[in-house]
């Protein structure tokens, strides 16, 4: 039983798993700060002072709280145009490095010595 446990916790796709996990959850802190500390005080403490609001939460209409709506879609787009660039350059590095590859992997053409070979097996056809 145990070494079937150890199989099973040892195997890459759980260890990747775990990986995964944990830096999203390091991406998450980022993505917080970034917002907290960056895009609140620029763009939306602006627009809450000129409401008489101190915090996102308390937008209400008509006894309805979407205070807390809006910041959860203002950190769903934030995450999600980060996530975006982020995909695009790791999909525009996996691409450059398969264009090494490619040209790496491209067949060579015959060497010096082959060339000669070649040349003397003609002169010696000719005579």
């Amino acid at each position: 039983m145990l070494k079937d446990l150890k199989e099973f916790l040892l195997r890459g796709n759980v260890i990747d798993l775990a990986v995964g996990v944990i830096i999203a959850n390091a991406f998450g802190a980022i993505v917080t700060s970034l917002i907290t500390d960056v895009i609140t005080p620029l763009f939306l403490n602006p627009i809450l002072k000129a409401a008489n609001l101190e915090q996102i939460s308390q937008l209400k209409w008509n006894g309805i709280a979407y205070g807390n709506f809006l910041s959860a879609v203002i950190n769903f787009l934030v995450i999600g145009t980060v996530l975006f660039f982020i995909v695009k350059s790791a999909e525009k590095a996996q691409s450059l490095a398969k264009k090494k590859e490619e040209v790496e992997e491209a067949p060579a053409g015959p060497t010096e010595l082959e060339v000669l070979q070649e040349i003397k097996a003609l002169l010696a056809e000719k005579k």
